[in-house]
């Protein structure tokens, strides 16, 4: 079976619905070309929306800090962060300039959690500030999966308690069940 790609555009990303836009982005791939110019695609399975500045579990609710500086970027642009001096997480800046909103990669078919992800595709923060296309060597592909009604599950963000009861209870983080992909493709890593 041949597999159409298409590689999604920045402007993708662009309204202000980070929420659809994160509900959108299980079933799609993560695509990484290496220095080596190998490249490894995988289907991403979780991830979770941060929603503007009064989104208090958002870093940018603390305000526009050099750190949080990437988020008011345009949308496409890899947010990567260091979380508690370990992790190198991954984010996708959506919605329009100087609009703080940003999806989060949790997982990927072959790999579950924020940090795993990153480390398991070699990313860094020199991503980020980059966008996310093939210059970049990190992009995002839409492979045709079709997920049925019901595939995508909706739960509450991981790990933001001390955003309060009101934001750390919203249901932003978004899951695909295991076997919801109609169209089987695997990750494929290429020479």
């Amino acid at each position: 079976m041949v597999v159409m790609s298409r590689i999604l555009p920045t402007n993708t990303w662009r309204s202000p619905d980070t929420v659809a836009h994160a509900r959108s982005l299980p079933g799609k791939y993560l695509v990484r070309r290496f220095d080596d110019g190998r490249v490894e695609a995988h289907l991403i399975t979780e991830v979770e929306a941060y929603d503007g500045a009064e989104d208090l579990a958002c870093h940018a609710s603390k305000g526009r800090t050099p750190r949080t500086e990437i988020m008011f970027a345009p949308a496409g642009t890899w947010y990567v962060y260091l979380c508690y001096g370990i992790h190198e997480l991954l984010n996708l800046v959506t919605g329009p300039r100087d609009y703080p909103a940003a999806v989060l990669i949790r997982g990927l078919q072959s790999v579950t959690g924020p940090g795993r992800v990153t480390r398991a595709m070699g990313i860094t923060r020199v991503f980020n500030g980059t966008l996310a296309a093939k210059s970049s060597g990190l992009w995002i592909e839409d492979r045709g999966l079709f997920t049925p009604p019901g595939a995508i599950t909706a739960t509450r963000r991981i790990g933001v308690d001390s955003a309060g009861p009101v934001w750390s209870q919203k249901p932003w983080r978004f899951v695909l069940a295991e076997a919801a992909p109609v169209k089987k493709t695997t990750p494929r890593t290429f020479r």
